[in-house]
């Protein structure tokens, strides 16, 4: 990670060092290495919790790195022609689309099936 100097909001727990030669050490997080699609285990449910009464696919239970994911995220988004997004390891696509969704990662190879 490429901090600044003084980047002190990323510092977990130091205040303060009245030593001139201190260099923080910034803690690097490694991604997971992205399984391949036959053993991924793709989880498609639909949620409408916490997003004012609409309702959103979801795709859970990729394990891989989130540039992987993010591209997952982007050819679901083109195939069923709606917007959605990636966050904290699910991809997020506007609308019921679980039945498009299921069939559109079994033909790109992966292990989906369709939750609740």
């Amino acid at each position: 990670m490429a901090a600044k100097k003084n980047d002190w909001k990323n510092r977990e727990g130091v205040v303060y060092s009245t030593s001139n030669d201190f260099d923080y050490q910034y803690q690097q997080q490694e991604e997971a290495e992205t399984l391949p699609k036959q053993q991924q285990n793709l989880i498609v449910k639909l949620d409408k919790s916490m997003r004012a009464g609409k309702q959103v696919t979801l795709v859970v239970g990729f394990v891989g790195n989130t540039t992987d994911l993010e591209s997952l995220g982007k050819l679901l988004k083109t195939k069923c022609g709606v917007g959605g997004s990636v966050k904290d390891g699910e991809v997020i696509i506007q609308g019921d689309h679980r039945d498009k969704i299921v069939a559109v990662l079994q033909k790109e190879g992966y292990k989906a099936k369709r939750g609740n």
